[in-house]
């Protein structure tokens, strides 16, 4: 055989491989399309007014970052050791997608110096390869905010605040808080010497896959849905019990400040973090409504350390990230926040060739009227069977008639009752189609109607 390559065989129907093929979205993604879409969009737009009325400042920071940015929260983790997407550009610079953002955020701090308190929240798509799961993606998107620049107490109500305005803003009830503090350095230096003590004696009952942590991260073992290990968790030391005064009494303010908001809540004493940089509150909305394993939708809790670790000045930090998709599959769980209608207000019919279609649709949407219409030159009967399906109130009518005579017929829909007596079709010169609109919304509007 010769040492020239062989051609490809081509498909049996002589067209291109690649063309045949048909592509799907990678394992751990999924398209966002409409109708669904539609309450990403709105989930956005209820987070950002409870966000704006607070004070918090949009941040968008880059999809991928310099490897050294994520390595800082946590070298022995599995976010950095096995789950993060980490590549060589063709500059040969080691980047990573980003796994979190708060590490993004402690770099934008760090880069710009903003005045302090610096407030913002975030949004967007992130990623870590494990195992897709209900509410789990490798790409998965995230809403979050952040407070840097002040260890005052009332900054960790205010924020935890915020999440809570938010779940109410969409109907979420089964939310309970759970909050806890990690004290300071001098706190987790004695706790964790009093944990590993206690997981030492009780190895033998910890599961044999958490065994391995009680060396080398102890505070994980506390994090364990496993059964076994849940068991001797519940019976360890708590971190309360180890707190400096100084910590105790951030603590209590804290918690007397969410009594102050309404906002009920309990102390859990296993909620800790595992890694260096956390330090005082440590918080959790837990979806009663999920399932135990995945019933968490938005932690968080206060860090120092970070942002001086990416090269920034000591600068104490508060924040909160909360997993959209899982955040929506609480919401079906409790039957709220359902996909909001997406209906045109208007429907033009238009059966003379479409121009008219064309101008009246664009003058609609330009005074803020949702318009729309069919395409292709469809007959009167399709054009209002789109009409109906679409939801919209009124019908503008443009036939050859209409068009000799400068007229649109103007005929409603529906109306709020369901019943057909009342508003009446009626046909109005091209330059009135506006007012006579407005005079019909105004009387649906009297009537109940949108």
């Amino acid at each position: 055989m010769s040492g020239t390559p062989s051609t490809p065989a081509s498909p049996p129907d002589g067209g291109d491989a690649a063309a045949s093929k048909t592509f799907r979205t990678p394992i751990g993604t999924h398209d966002l399309a409409p109708p669904e879409s539609g309450r990403w969009v709105a989930l956005l737009g209820a987070f950002i007014a409870a966000a704006d009325r607070a004070g918090f400042g949009y941040l968008q920071t880059p999809i991928f970052e310099d490897i050294g940015v994520f390595a800082r929260i946590g070298e022995g983790t599995d976010v950095v050791g096995k789950e993060m997407y980490e590549f060589f550009d063709r500059s040969d610079r080691h980047l990573a997608l980003r796994p979190e953002c708060t590490a993004s955020v402690c770099r934008a701090f760090a880069q710009h110096r903003p005045t302090t308190p610096w407030k913002v929240w975030y949004q967007g798509p992130f990623f870590r390869y494990e195992a897709p799961q209900a509410g789990r993606y490798r790409q998965f998107h995230q809403i979050g905010a952040e407070t840097l620049g002040t260890d005052d107490p009332d900054a960790d109500v205010e924020i935890i605040a915020l999440a809570a305005e938010f779940f109410d803003a969409i109907g979420l009830q089964r939310v309970p808080l759970l909050v806890n503090s990690m004290g300071d350095a001098d706190t987790r230096a004695a706790y964790g010497e009093a944990l590993s003590s206690y997981l030492q004696r009780r190895a033998g009952d910890v599961d044999p896959q958490d065994r391995d942590k009680i060396e080398r991260h102890p505070l994980r073992i506390l994090d364990s849905k496993r059964p076994a290990t849940a068991a001797v968790a519940e019976e360890a030391p708590r971190i309360t019990d180890y707190l400096t005064a100084a910590t105790a009494a951030h603590f209590e303010r804290v918690r007397e400040g969410l009594d102050a908001l309404g906002i009920s809540h309990e102390v859990e004493h296993k909620l800790v973090r595992g890694l260096d940089y956390y330090t005082r509150t440590t918080f959790e909305f837990r979806a009663a409504s999920l399932d135990a394993a995945q019933d968490t939708i938005c932690g968080g809790g206060r860090y120092n350390g970070l942002v001086e670790a990416l090269g920034g000045p000591p600068t104490p930090g508060i924040g909160f990230a909360l997993g959209i998709e899982r955040l929506l599959l609480a919401c079906d769980a409790e039957g709220v926040f359902d996909v909001p209608a997406q209906r045109a207000e208007v429907w033009v019919i238009d059966t003379a060739g479409g121009a008219a279609a064309r101008d009246l649709t664009h003058e609609l949407r330009s005074v803020g009227i949702r318009a729309d219409r069919a395409f292709d030159d469809r007959s009167m009967r399709a054009q209002m069977r789109a009409a109906d399906r679409s939801g919209a109130e009124i019908a503008l009518i443009v036939g050859t008639d209409e068009i000799d005579a400068g007229t649109v017929t103007v005929r409603p829909l529906r109306r709020p009752d369901g019943g057909d007596a009342g508003i009446s079709q009626q046909t109005v010169p091209r330059g009135e189609v506006l007012g006579a609109l407005r005079r019909i919304f105004d009387e649906l509007n009297a009537e109940g109607g949108t």
